[in-house]
């Protein structure tokens, strides 16, 4: 066997949090505050939907929702345990996003 062809991909753990913190943290500065919700999503490992006080959201990915909570905590972000009422009406679709929804529909 040639040397190195062994290698098994591993995920850094110390680096994956700090660019996953840095994003979350970045996003909840631009938009007054955030909460977050996590979500496991099988082998891809865990979705992370955050909502901005303002309305805007976004979603972050981590390897696990292990890691999705405490970069969230980290970060000074809330984390719900579910989708609440209060925190889906605050979420506002942008334009494009109901137009490209609204594509998929009609497409079928």
């Amino acid at each position: 066997m040639a040397e190195g062809s062994d290698t098994t991909l591993t995920i850094d753990e110390k680096s994956q949090p700090a660019g996953l913190v840095g994003s979350i943290r970045s996003f909840a500065a631009g938009h007054g505050g955030a909460k977050a919700v996590v979500e496991y999503v099988g082998k891809r490992g865990a979705r992370i939907v955050l909502v901005g006080e303002d309305g805007e959201w976004a979603d972050q990915f981590a390897s696990d929702t292990k890691t999705a909570r405490q970069a969230c905590e980290k970060a000074g972000v809330t984390v719900e345990n579910e989708w609440e009422r209060e925190l889906m009406e605050q979420m506002r679709p942008s334009n494009d996003l109901w137009r490209s929804m609204g594509r998929r529909i009609m497409a079928r």
